[in-house]
């Protein structure tokens, strides 16, 4: 502990005084930083519209209020359509997932040189583009619809499944694996028997918070034209029909919170 000389005393300080001055430089080069930015965004927005804002939300709130409830009869189809999209996606995800974590964990790869980097470059590139990316992509190759929606959710989800499961297969217990090793199993043996025991909750795990993840993901894909009720917020965002706008939007958030607790009753029968 640093000290200094006072009066003939000694007073402890927390810091010598290179520590503080080091210290002071750096909260002194954030707020430069800060303001730097700060005036780069302040000569790239229109300030008249943000100090505008709350009459604008104002006046959105007066034609977004009372909902259309009779219109919630036209969205049976697209959240019966985004439930598919974020479950079918989910479950393709997941079995390409597999494949992928175990490859990609080094006590299971069969080659750390070659199979492994190629399995986190999957990894990797799945999940740094974001699933609207992915629909818009797709579109563009395969055309609008439910299956585009179905295809970008499950190239996002891939890396996010294989990345936590390939951990959860590095963090096993080796004794048991060495265990069934000794009586002579086979390398697949050794697997189901040693390895996939372990990983069983983990997965279920996984699985049940990707498919939440999705619920709310898939919700706003069809904002580009990959179905679900998206794209008949999307259809009501055109004609300024508020009323639609808010009943979808209610509509939507009951759809998460079911998901949520549905996710949570799930994940606490597991656990």
């Amino acid at each position: 502990m640093p000290y200094h000389e006072q009066n003939g005393t000694r007073v402890w300080q927390r810091r010598t005084r290179s520590e503080s001055l080091t210290r002071w430089f750096g909260w002194l080069l954030s707020v430069a930083v800060f303001v730097y930015c700060w005036q780069q965004i302040s000569a790239a927005t229109t300030w008249f519209f943000v100090t505008d804002a709350p009459r604008i939300a104002g006046d959105i709130w007066d034609r977004a209020t009372p909902p259309k409830w009779e219109y919630f009869a036209q969205l049976g189809r697209p959240i019966w359509d985004t439930l598919n999209i974020a479950t079918l996606g989910t479950i393709i995800a997941l079995f390409l997932a597999v494949p992928t974590a175990f490859m990609a964990a080094r006590n299971t790869t069969p080659s750390t040189v070659f199979v492994r980097p190629i399995a986190l470059l999957i990894i990797v590139s799945t999940r740094s583009i974001n699933s609207l990316i992915w629909a818009l992509l797709l579109i563009a190759i395969i055309g609008p619809g439910v299956f585009a929606g179905v295809v970008a959710i499950a190239i996002r989800s891939i890396g996010f499944c294989a990345k936590l499961l390939y951990e959860a297969i590095e963090e096993i217990n080796e004794v048991q694996v060495e265990a069934i090793t000794a009586t002579g199993a086979s390398r697949w043996q050794v697997m189901v028997y040693g390895i996939v025991p372990q990983i069983l909750p983990a997965f279920a795990g996984i699985a049940v918070f990707r498919w939440d993840i999705n619920i709310r993901e898939s919700t706003v894909l069809g904002l580009v034209g990959a179905g679900g009720i998206g794209l008949q917020l999307s259809a009501s965002l055109n004609v300024l029909a508020w009323p639609q706008v808010s009943l979808i939007l209610i509509v939507i958030l009951f759809a998460v919170v079911i998901s949520e607790w549905v996710s949570a009753k799930v994940r606490g029968a597991i656990i």
